[in-house]
């Protein structure tokens, strides 16, 4: 631990390390959702009797970027989550966007890929 965060009592500033603490929880459970999201799509692939080729690209795009997403989405949470913590301790917090667009970007590719997987399943060809 480094001189300057020893000097600085955390608990001067428990209602931001909590506040902290909650939003990096939440993003956990984000993640986990986010894997659980694919595992959903390809359980509606596999059971399909109408399966193709394109619901098996969907499947394959929707679960491996959800899986991917979602343990990226940890990860990073726990980056910020200790990058924020010394930050208000050093009281020079400062927020970043750079989370909320990957994971903006994210659902937009597994939801367009959950659409094209629940329209092949919906209306086979």
């Amino acid at each position: 631990m480094s001189d300057k965060a020893s000097r600085i009592p955390e608990s001067k500033y428990v209602q931001q390390h909590l506040a902290n603490e909650r939003t990096f929880l939440a993003w956990v459970r984000t993640g986990i959702a986010m894997a659980g999201i694919g595992f959903l799509a390809a359980g509606f692939g596999f059971n399909s009797s109408a399966y193709d080729r394109i619901a098996h690209l969907a499947a394959i795009i929707t679960g491996i970027t959800s899986l991917l997403g979602g343990i990226s989405i940890i990860l990073f949470s726990a980056a910020a989550y200790h990058r924020k913590r010394s930050q208000i301790n050093e009281q020079t917090f400062q927020a970043t966007t750079g989370l909320i667009t990957f994971i903006s970007l994210m659902l937009l590719v597994i939801g367009l890929a959950l659409a094209v997987l629940l329209y092949v399943l919906l209306f086979p060809a």
